[in-house]
């Protein structure tokens, strides 16, 4: 299987890639008041966890001196994320990424916005500049939510996904084990709560 070529979306080059991708049919009059939600949650970042369960990992957005913030993201914001077990020992058992890209397209028919993360450095820690995120500076989550007049859709496109080896030996061991559940479908799986998530508007 190939992955999908997304408008936003960084070409796949190497390494592991998923295209998690949840989608529900409206009535085309509420369409609009869905989208306006679904955009709300989406760019609520420190919310992301309410959406998929307590064994989600938890995601808290930092602006770019590294300091916490409460508001819709930016380009060059940072994401501190916690996930369940042992994290990185170096950034206080968090792993980072960097919004490298956010990105709005709009037609007659459709609207969309993506938004690209990179692994990044813990942006607290100026003594230590490598990577604090068990995959290398190469990979990408892409994240994006659609409308066109029959559906909404929610998504989160990896691409260049290879462990992390620029770390102390204990961080390169838990690295290479979670690149290796990412890379199995295990993050698909945790991903597609995310979406399925994003799109409940029981």
């Amino acid at each position: 299987m190939k992955p999908k070529q997304i408008k936003g979306v960084p070409r796949q080059k190497s390494g592991g890639f998923h295209d998690t991708e949840s989608q529900k049919q409206f009535e085309q009059a509420i369409i609009p008041l869905q989208y306006e939600i679904l955009k709300k949650r989406f760019f609520a970042i420190n919310k992301w966890k309410s959406y998929c369960g307590e064994a989600f990992a938890e995601f808290k957005l930092h602006d770019f001196n590294g300091d916490p913030v409460d508001r819709e993201p930016q380009k060059g914001d940072f994401v501190r994320i916690d996930i369940p077990g042992p994290g990185e020992t170096e950034a206080k058992g968090y792993d980072w990424v960097e919004i490298t890209d956010l990105c709005y397209y709009q037609d007659t028919v459709s609207e969309s916005i993506t938004m690209t993360c990179r692994p990044s450095k813990d942006p607290k820690n100026d003594k230590n500049t490598h990577i604090a995120h068990f995959y290398n500076a190469g990979a990408t989550s892409t994240f994006m939510i659609y409308r066109n007049p029959s559906h909404l859709k929610a998504a989160v496109y990896g691409r260049n996904e290879s462990p992390n080896f620029n770390a102390k030996l204990i961080d390169i061991i838990r690295n290479i084990m979670t690149a290796a559940g990412g890379i199995m479908g295990i993050a698909k799986i945790q991903w597609k709560q995310l979406t399925d998530g994003f799109l409940d508007f029981d």
